[in-house]
């Protein structure tokens, strides 16, 4: 990928776009690209932060390992998507979880001391981070509650209507059901419980990855419920 290239996709990004032609560029000189085939990592849990990333393309899983080796999802960053931006700020910081690609990814791997750097020339760029850090907490917080209130099948249902398209009732899932269902805290036999109920119930029907919608009232009326 060109300088060019690289520059245009920094642009692209919101935590990027308050800065200068000469802030992109000092950037630029600081990160590099890395291509991933599927089931490579970026960095595994507890490793040493010291960069953090851009999504160019591809699918990028977060996620954690208990003690007892159990995989809890935490996240799945797609195209534009930057993640570990916030681990800059912390004395000795450490990837509190691996990263993984679910597909051939490219991804921008970028410098955080340069970062920070960058930070104390620019105080619109640390307002447009402080925003994507509280973003991303409050998404953290309504997890928080929708794990705690929601049952499985409420929290299936949403992860269904909010990955369809507004204008079509077919779409494919694009990740595997075992990482859905992990990242949506239920077993993948729960899971496929839900999914067949939902099934028999016709509100929905699912073909390996494909997805069809027979009734969106019913499912946007269970999410209300």
């Amino acid at each position: 990928m060109a300088a060019t290239d690289i520059q245009e996709a920094l642009v692209r990004s919101h935590l990027f776009s308050a800065l200068s032609e000469t802030q992109l560029e000092r950037v630029r000189r600081h990160c590099h690209i890395t291509d991933m085939v599927e089931g490579e990592s970026l960095f595994f849990q507890g490793d040493n932060a010291t960069s953090f990333y851009l999504v160019l393309s591809g699918r990028i899983k977060l996620y954690r390992v208990s003690p007892e080796g159990k995989e809890k999802v935490v996240e799945i960053m797609e195209t534009d998507a930057t993640f570990a931006e916030a681990l800059m700020f912390m004395d000795a910081p450490h990837y509190p979880v691996t990263a993984t690609a679910l597909a051939p990814s490219r991804v921008i791997v970028i410098n955080g001391r340069e970062f920070k750097a960058m930070l104390r020339e620019s105080i619109d760029s640390c307002f447009l981070l402080m925003g994507s850090m509280s973003y991303r907490l409050r998404g953290l917080i309504r997890e928080i509650d929708a794990l705690s209130l929601d049952t499985g099948t409420v929290r299936t249902v949403a992860y269904l209507l909010h990955h369809a398209p507004a204008d079509a009732n077919h779409f494919e899932l694009r990740v595997a059901k075992s990482v859905i269902a992990s990242r949506l805290s239920v077993k993948p036999e729960t899971f496929s419980r839900i999914l067949k109920n939902l099934h028999e119930r016709g509100i929905v029907s699912i073909d390996g990855r494909n997805v069809t919608i027979h009734d969106r009232d019913a499912m946007i009326g269970i999410c209300s419920g």
